[in-house]
């Protein structure tokens, strides 16, 4: 059972709560978006397009590995 939570992160589950909070920073740097655009600070704005790559490159990986893991669920079996 340990070994089996020891590789949450490899399983298919794992990969979907990952998917999840890392969709749910994109929320944050709208906001933080947003706001930079109401005060016209050109650095934040850079900030937030800066952060919205790399969650974007984020979820792409996730999404890949999530499509390699095919029937390899550790929880499963």
């Amino acid at each position: 059972m340990a070994k089996k939570a020891k590789n949450f992160k490899k399983s298919r589950t794992g990969l979907y709560v990952s998917l999840g909070t890392t969709a749910f920073g994109a929320v944050s740097v709208a906001k933080q978006a947003k706001l930079a655009r109401e005060d016209g600070d050109v650095l934040r704005l850079i900030d937030a397009a800066v952060s919205a790559a790399a969650i974007v490159t984020g979820l792409a990986i996730l999404y890949r590995e999530l499509r390699r893991l095919g029937d390899d669920d550790v929880l499963l079996g």
